[in-house]
C-alpha cells in the first residue's frame, strides 16, 4: 500500500494537502470579505471549521515535505492512526460546516428570494465559499478514505 495515491510521505499527498489547505483558505477569505456573514451561525460555523482544516492540512503538508526532503517513511501504524483520526474529525466537521451553509444559501437564494429583493447581500460571495467549502470537503475526503486503507495494511 506504500504506492496508494495519497499516501503520507508522496508527492501525490502533499497535492492533496496543499489543495485541501488552498481551498480551505479561499472558502475563508471569500466569506470573511462578505459583508454580513457574521449574522449567520452557519457562515461563522464555515469559517471555524475551514480554519482547523487549514491548520490540520498545513501541519500535514509541512509533514509531507519534510518526509519527502528526508527521504523517510510516514507509514507506521501509530503516525497513520493519528492520521485516520484527524481526517475523519476534520472531514465531518468540514462536511457538516458546508452543509448547514449550503443550507442558508439555498434558503436565500431560491426559498425566500432574499438575493434578489435585498441587494445589499452579498449572496454570490456565500455560494463561492460554500462550493470552496465542498471542494476542500471532497478532497479531504480522499485523504480520509486513503488513510483508512493505509491503516488496514500497516
Amino acid at each position: 500500500m506504500k504506492g496508494l495515491f495519497g499516501s503520507p510521505g508522496t508527492f501525490s499527498g502533499l497535492m492533496l494537502r496543499v489543495g485541501q489547505c488552498g481551498f480551505g483558505a479561499a472558502s475563508i477569505g471569500v466569506m470573511v470579505s462578505a459583508i454580513g456573514f457574521s449574522s449567520y451561525t452557519a457562515f461563522c460555523y464555515l469559517i471555524a471549521s475551514m480554519g482547523l482544516q487549514v491548520l490540520w492540512s498545513l501541519g500535514l503538508a509541512c509533514l509531507d515535505v519534510y518526509a519527502l526532503r528526508r527521504k523517510r517513511d510516514l507509514q507506521n501504524p501509530i503516525l497513520v492512526s493519528l492520521f485516520v483520526v484527524g481526517d475523519w474529525v476534520t472531514a465531518t466537521l468540514s462536511l457538516a460546516a458546508a452543509c448547514s451553509s449550503a443550507g442558508i444559501v439555498i434558503l436565500y437564494e431560491r426559498d425566500l428570494d432574499f438575493c434578489r429583493t435585498r441587494m445589499n447581500l452579498p449572496c454570490v460571495r456565500y455560494q463561492i465559499s460554500v462550493a470552496m467549502a465542498f471542494i476542500t470537503w471532497a478532497l479531504i475526503a480522499v485523504s480520509s478514505h486513503v488513510m483508512f486503507w493505509i491503516l488496514a495494511s500497516v
